[in-house]
């Protein structure tokens, strides 16, 4: 039997107050959604100045991003490329930039996502937010 890392109620506050951090520190009106391994939420903050639908983007990207184990600009990128049929693909609503894949000994345990300014600002909140545990 294997041993299997997940996040605990500690971690997610953790990156739930950097990501909210980063957002604060760059003035960005963000959502940060987190979700465990099957893509679960776990926390959701919106933050003043969010945009309402905001609060249903980032836990979209975070839950694709959780899913599919990577993060959701990959989705983006092949979709932009041409590939538009993935578009129907089940189960998969977030495929913009800013959901990230927490990643621990090559498993995922769970992701983060962001939405609410650009797409690479938003990763890069996520990204901040998975930093605060080490990963």
């Amino acid at each position: 039997m294997k041993t299997k890392h997940f996040l605990e109620s500690a971690d997610v506050k953790a990156i739930a107050a950097a990501a909210e951090a980063e957002a604060l520190k760059n003035n960005w009106p963000v959502t940060i959604a987190i979700v465990d391994d099957g893509g679960h939420l776990l926390a959701l903050q919106r933050l003043d100045g969010a945009a309402p639908v905001s609060a249903h983007i980032a836990p979209a990207k975070a839950h694709t991003a959780a899913l599919g184990r990577r993060e959701t600009k990959v989705y983006e990128d092949v979709i932009n490329g041409g590939r538009t049929s993935f578009l129907s693909a089940p189960e998969i609503k977030g495929m913009l930039e800013g959901g990230v894949a927490i990643i621990k000994d090559g498993q995922c345990i769970g992701a983060v996502g962001v939405s609410g300014v650009k797409s690479n600002e938003d990763a890069q909140v996520a990204k901040a937010g998975i930093a605060a545990i080490g990963l």
